[in-house]
């Protein structure tokens, strides 16, 4: 029994989630690592008769694996258009993973007292990137089989047996061997 043909509109709808897929993923990862950048808190240091010492502390400063997973989880994004069928839908878990992850280290940083001045907008942002890559990954899980791969035109093709190999590098019969050669996966430099 053959499978059935897919429709333009189940294509055309099928590009337009994997595009909103991809640009979740990528915007929210994205948003994240940014705000784990940031400086989340401040911390002063009396000195005696000097001013105070300020030391400020950044999301990844507090949190060394949030800029990490958000770093992984802006790849896997990109990864989503490299995969297909099963191996897709498995990343689409993943990247749920990875950005419910990266929004729990968001929501610590919202509710943790760390020393000195507390800035709780960076730690917001942080949380809604992963919750925003925790989406584009799920919605990858559940849908990202029947989405369209990306195409075989630049995979190696299979040599035939009606196409037999030439003897010698094609370097003294013409640039048209050569390219021809390369275009079979041979080197056309090697004798």
């Amino acid at each position: 029994m053959s499978e059935p043909t897919p429709t333009a509109a189940s294509v055309a709808r099928g590009r337009r989630e994997l595009t909103y897929a991809v640009l979740l993923c990528l915007a929210g990862a994205g948003l994240a690592f940014w705000a784990a950048t940031r400086t989340w808190s401040v911390e002063l240091t009396a000195r005696g008769s000097l001013p105070p010492s300020r030391h400020a502390r950044t999301g990844a400063d507090l949190l060394p694996w949030l800029s990490a997973l958000a770093l992984v989880a802006l790849a896997g994004g990109g990864a989503v258009l490299a995969t297909r069928g099963r191996v897709r839908r498995l990343l689409g878990g993943l990247l749920t993973l990875l950005g419910l992850a990266v929004a729990a280290g968001g929501g610590y940083g919202l509710t943790a007292s760390f020393d000195g001045g507390v800035s709780r907008q960076w730690p917001a942002f942080c949380l809604v990137g992963g919750l925003i890559a925790a989406a584009g990954g799920l919605l990858t899980a559940l849908r990202g089989g029947d989405w369209p791969a990306m195409g075989t035109r630049y995979e190696r093709p299979a040599r035939s047996a009606e196409q037999p190999a030439t003897d010698g590098p094609a370097v003294g019969r013409g640039t048209r061997d050569a390219w021809d050669a390369l275009d079979r996966g041979e080197d056309p430099t090697v004798s």
